[in-house]
């Protein structure tokens, strides 16, 4: 989309272009205010509400939100007559859940293409794709997502004889979980041209058979190959997917999500769901660097229509994921002592890149999961700062996976967010070791040193690569178990956090990642009344109960309720 069909399209937002250039605010804030005076203060009573207060837990039994939806107090006394009222019947009250890095649009992309999230074998994964071939006989494309040849003990990647067994008359492209790899069938690489002869692209690996034919298995930047060619979502597919990925959100008590990649498209729909009062998530959105480079200018914003969308943050890539050999690392992998991984971009280009983001005014997200990945992230930053400054915009490094001893303190000395995933470790732990051994698994997944030496850590769970319901995040950064309790004791429990800590990367320092903490992240005067009511108490767990079983029954979102799940 061009920087002329974003303005044009941007439609009553574009019209509030500030002098300066950045979205000023919402042509319906008006309205909205008077809507939420008809609707008076409300009074959220009977509840057992935790919340964070000067760093420590506070627990409180009654909230007053105003009418526009802020807190006003908690524990009042007697209210005034008339007032609305909220019967928590006992309820656990927390604050509103933020998830620190997920994928809106690809969440809510499986709504409508083939998901393949949680397969146990390749015939399960097939098995679906040949139902999903029956009931989508029009679509020229199968698209999906979510396979992982790790979890299926298939000892082998998926290929496109695996894919042509079961369609071979239009293309099929299905995406590795994590995002880093897909498998093309045949009918797709003929479609787009990929041959024995195609080039592996910078920062991407076509995966070949020993007499150099594609597989069909493309890694990390190779994976263009196919999807440049893809037919584009239209603003009405882009429309839906928001919706679909916000009503799943809202459904486990999400009332915030750090979004890790909006094209201009994206950026169009949740303004208009802004305006229309449509959107019930809080959306603080990562530009691709593309879109930074064609409408950051035009869509910056640190708070659009009451704080539902915020666009400061560009998000980038240095390498890709673990489980695809795509991360890069500083010595060969354990496992496949023939790579080391790959590098998205050179070093020099992605310093040229961070030092134009900081200089227009945003806050840099970049993607980094093998210690080489992150120790080019951290040059790029110390290169940037000491030239230009950091602007004062919190820089972030997205995933921070496996660290180098000697990198881990520069985190703290530059002042940069490790954004970080609980469910990543318990999700890798089945082959993150043999990876890159006992040795360097030392520096990974290490919540805990980096929380013990200052080092903000926001959390989230990258979804739909991994769930994105919050209560399993809190689950892995507490226990460092998966659902079932393994490994027992934890997978290298050193490293878990404590309740309060998990609870606080879930609110507070996302919010603090987002430039948000003085409207978000607490239950405390002043900031927005985002909510949720469940049925357990994560700092008092019944016996044989786990956190991840938590039921959320109600959503609410600057006091408005946006999602009843379950009787109070």
């Amino acid at each position: 989309m061009s920087r002329a069909q974003f303005l044009q399209l941007a439609g009553a937002g574009a019209a509030a272009v500030a002098v300066s250039g950045t979205f000023a605010g919402s042509a319906s804030a008006a309205s909205r205010s008077a809507r939420a005076a008809s609707r008076g203060p409300l009074l959220v009573d009977n509840v057992r509400g935790y919340t964070l207060s000067r760093g420590k837990l506070r627990r409180f039994s009654r909230m007053l939100l105003t009418p526009e939806g802020r807190v006003a107090a908690l524990d009042v006394g007697a209210a005034p007559k008339g007032i609305r009222r909220l019967d928590g019947r006992g309820r656990v009250l927390l604050p509103g859940l933020h998830d620190a890095h997920g994928h809106l649009w690809g969440l809510g992309a499986l709504a409508v293409e083939l998901n393949l999230v949680g397969t146990r074998s390749l015939k399960e994964a097939m098995d679906r794709l040949a139902a999903y071939d029956t009931a989508h006989p029009d679509d020229a494309w199968i698209l999906g997502r979510g396979w992982n040849e790790v979890v299926w003990g298939l000892g082998r990647l998926p290929n496109a004889a695996d894919l042509d067994a079961v369609v071979d008359d239009r293309p099929v492209w299905l995406g590795r979980v994590d995002g880093h790899a897909g498998v093309a069938n045949t009918a797709a690489l003929k479609a787009v041209g990929v041959t024995a002869d195609t080039p592996d692209p910078d920062g991407g690996r076509i995966v070949r058979d020993g007499a150099g034919n594609p597989t069909g298995v493309l890694i990390d930047a190779a994976q263009s190959l196919v999807e440049d060619k893809l037919p584009e979502p239209t603003l009405d597919d882009v429309r839906a997917r928001a919706l679909a990925a916000q009503k799943q959100l809202g459904s486990v008590g999400m009332t915030s999500v750090s979004e890790a990649g909006t094209d201009a498209s994206g950026v169009v729909v949740l303004r208009q769901l802004a305006d229309e009062g449509a959107l019930t998530v809080r959306v603080n959105a990562f530009l691709s660097y593309k879109a930074f480079t064609d409408i950051g200018a035009d869509a910056r914003t640190d708070s659009y229509a009451d704080d539902m969308v915020r666009i400061r943050t560009v998000k980038q890539y240095i390498d890709g994921a673990l489980g695809s050999h795509g991360a890069a690392l500083l010595a060969p992998y354990a496992d496949d002592p023939d790579t080391s991984g790959l590098l998205q971009v050179e070093p020099e280009e992605l310093q040229r890149r961070v030092e134009q983001v900081v200089r227009g005014g945003y806050q840099s997200a970049v993607h980094a999961i093998g210690d080489r990945g992150n120790r080019v992230v951290l040059d790029a930053y110390e290169q940037t700062f000491r030239r230009v400054g950091d602007a004062g915009m919190r820089h972030r490094i997205e995933h921070v996976q496996v660290l180098s001893p000697e990198d881990i303190p520069r985190l703290r000395r530059l002042g940069i967010i490790a954004s970080m995933q609980p469910v990543h470790a318990t999700d890798d732990m089945n082959m993150a070791e043999d990876r890159i051994g006992t040795e360097r698994i030392k520096g990974a997944y290490a919540w805990r040193t980096l929380i013990e030496q200052g080092t903000h850590l926001p959390s989230g769970s990258d979804f739909p690569v991994s769930s994105e319901n919050p209560f399993d995040g809190l689950h892995a950064a507490v226990t460092r178990t998966d659902r079932d309790g393994k490994p027992a004791g934890g997978w290298h429990p050193e490293q878990a956090m404590t309740p309060v800590e998990a609870l606080r990367s879930f609110t507070l320092e996302p919010a603090h990642a987002a430039h948000q903490e003085h409207v978000l992240g607490t239950l405390e005067p002043g900031k927005w009344g985002d909510f949720v009511l469940t049925d357990t108490d994560p700092f008092d767990l019944p016996s044989g109960r786990a956190v991840w079983q938590t039921k959320v029954l109600q959503t609410w979102v600057a006091g408005k309720r946006v999602g009843e799940y379950g009787e109070l």
